[in-house]
């Protein structure tokens, strides 16, 4: 019983430890806006859209909680996306629907300042061993990084 009880213990250290250094990875990009947060997710939006991408949903973390009689600071996720980038992707490995189509996170910090976070769109690539499709990645993350500079500096 006492091995058993270390045993449940030593896998929920890991566990949390292991989501901890994934949460903390160095790989997430996070830039900070020079806006409020309303205004971030608004400019988000139409520079997502002016490059021809289709926004598939927004998800408000911060309403739900509130829905639920929690309080979180406004905290949204834009999932969007372009077919003519990610079917290919998907072509080559069906599991890449998991993070696709690309989400784009946007959260008032504890100090107040709005932060826009993404993933790398090369984790896809790594994470479902996509190869030959290096052009498509390069575009993703070239209009990743213009659409959050844009969104980030107004």
């Amino acid at each position: 019983m006492f091995r058993a009880l270390v045993a449940t213990a030593a896998m929920i250290i890991m566990t949390v430890a292991n989501q901890a250094a994934h949460a903390e990875s160095p790989d997430l990009i996070v830039k900070e806006s020079a806006v409020d947060f309303a205004t971030t997710v608004r400019h988000l939006q139409a520079e997502i859209e002016k490059r021809g991408a289709k926004i598939v949903a927004i998800v408000d973390h911060a309403a739900a909680a509130n829905a639920s009689g929690f309080k979180l600071r406004p905290t949204t996720v834009l999932i969007f996306g372009n077919p003519i980038l990610g079917t290919p992707l998907m072509e080559g490995r069906q599991t890449a629907g998991l993070d696709l189509p690309l989400r784009v996170l946007v959260w008032q910090d504890a100090s107040n300042k709005v932060q826009i976070g993404y993933w790398p769109p090369s984790r896809i690539a790594d994470t479902h061993g996509i190869e030959n499709k290096r052009d498509i990645m390069d575009k993703m993350t070239t209009a990743l990084n213009a659409i959050t500079d844009a969104a980030a500096k107004r």
